[in-house]
């Protein structure tokens, strides 16, 4: 924190991780953590993420 700042201090990288993670949460089976093992769980998270790319690249490609 630079001196002399009282209070909150917004930073800019913590906020691209967290819109990540809002992103990912939109899908119900990531919301909880329900997977035994720990590769399914990983699955589901590359299969959330691969989800919102695709959804960008069809927005895209309509415009």
């Amino acid at each position: 924190m630079p001196s002399g700042q009282k209070g909150f201090q917004v930073l800019p990288k913590r906020w691209i991780v967290e819109r990540t993670f809002a992103w990912l949460d939109r899908y119900r089976r990531l919301t909880r953590d329900w997977e035994a093992a720990s590769w399914s769980a990983c699955a589901f998270i590359h299969i959330g993420a691969s989800n919102l790319i695709a959804r960008r690249l069809a927005r895209l490609w309509v415009a």
